[in-house]
């Protein structure tokens, strides 16, 4: 017998909304989150557009002193883990503290710790370069910083699996509360890559699309995408047993019934031509919850606007859903926020709780018009209003990793 996983708490800071609420409102407005890049002078950059977060003051969210002695990423997370531990209602007084983890994820880390540092060892020498900068860089400092602020005791793991660290990170904490390792797991995925390397980088492997139009940057499965634009921000859940959730009376927002992970075992970038891979991750994620594929309601797609990745992810789920996949609603929440990397997945579970208790199905904004071979029900114009029972968010990462979570409608 495996315990029952549901959702009681959720966090954002986005480049359209630093809470839930704002970040929710944005996208049922269509809310477009990318501009110019104001970080650095990106003026002489293949990509000159970003989606940053806006207006974030770690002050307001987190204690000023913990916040100095974090680099970006890690603030974005705690902060995105107040929310959804403020929401669930969780009090650690009450907790045994062991009982209770974090998974929580960057695919980079920071950016500009190096950058900073290494500036610092060139124009100063070795011994110059500051004390902190393993400990602020590291990508597990999202997940420790978690950890120590909030006092959890529990497993605290930080997965990177590149753009599908999100979905990886809130998929383990669902096994670890699944097979009774925890009672309860603060889990999702945090990013601050908007810097010069990061863009530089991406641009130099031609996955950045390098339109300077902001509302045709980021366009999901239209047949002029040609690269997608980097976001940042953090997206955390709070899981629990449903067991220990009905026990302390917490609200519950969704059940999380199915995981599925994959490899492509093909490319460094380029997910596999047939989907095989990501279709497999699909089928696994909804046999794990013991449904029908007939039974899912809505695809929250990678779809990151790259031209190989909407066509693959489009094979994949032909192939796993077979006739069904010509009718189940398909949306990208990277039309409006950009690809988070290793926060997308968690962000765009929310989408899918808040798509669950809302009934709605956002549009992929700036969707015009596909290629032929781009048929299914892409979801354009306007939001879709109707209900929403069963919803799968697919994440795919550089490296070959697949990652799918299916959420239920909590009865």
């Amino acid at each position: 017998m495996r315990n029952r996983v549901v959702i009681t708490g959720m966090g954002a800071i986005t480049p359209i909304g630093n809470s839930v609420a704002e970040f929710w409102t944005s996208v049922k407005a269509g809310k477009v989150g990318i501009n110019e890049i104001t970080k650095f002078d990106a003026s002489e950059y293949k990509s000159t557009l970003a989606a940053e977060v806006k207006d974030f003051v770690a002050k307001e969210h987190i204690d000023f002193k913990a916040a100095k002695r974090m680099e970006l990423f890690s603030q974005y997370a705690v902060a995105a883990a107040q929310e959804a531990i403020v929401q669930s209602g969780l009090d650690m007084e009450e907790e045994n503290p062991y009982r209770v983890g974090v998974c929580v994820g960057s695919g980079i880390g920071s950016l500009q710790a190096m950058e900073r540092e290494e500036k610092r060892l060139l124009e100063k020498g070795p011994n110059r370069v500051g004390p902190l900068l393993v400990p602020l860089m590291i990508t597990n400092m999202a997940a420790g910083n978690v950890s120590i602020y909030f006092g959890l005791k529990g497993k605290s793991l930080n997965i990177v699996t590149a753009c599908a660290t999100g979905t990886h990170s809130i998929g383990e904490a669902f096994r670890t509360i699944q097979y009774g390792d925890a009672d309860v797991m603060i889990a999702g995925g945090t990013e601050a890559a908007v810097s010069p390397i990061g863009i530089a980088g991406f641009a130099s492997l031609t996955a950045l699309s390098a339109a300077t139009n902001p509302l045709r940057a980021s366009i999901p499965f239209d047949k002029d995408r040609s690269g997608f634009i980097m976001g940042e921000g953090a997206a955390i859940m709070v899981l629990e047993s449903m067991e220990h959730a009905r026990t302390r009376g917490a609200e519950i927002l969704a059940e999380v019934s199915g995981y599925g992970s994959t490899s492509d075992a093909y490319h460094i970038t380029s997910p596999a031509e047939d989907g095989a891979g990501a279709a497999m991750s699909m089928k696994l994620a909804v046999r794990d919850a013991g449904l029908e594929m007939t039974d899912v309601d809505y695809i929250n797609a990678h779809g990151t606007s790259t031209q190989l990745n909407d066509l693959f992810e489009s094979r994949a789920v032909k192939s796993a859903f077979e006739q069904a996949a010509y009718k189940i609603p398909i949306s990208s929440t990277k039309s409006m926020i950009g690809h988070l990397l290793g926060a997308a997945g968690g962000i765009e579970l929310i989408t899918c709780v808040k798509s669950i208790e809302e009934g709605y199905i956002h549009p992929n904004v700036g969707l015009v018009e596909s290629e032929e071979e781009l048929d299914l029900n892409y979801v354009k114009g306007s939001g879709l209003n109707q209900p929403v029972n069963v919803a799968i968010s697919n994440s795919f990462g550089f490296g070959g990793h697949n990652a799918t979570v299916l959420l239920k409608k909590f009865e």
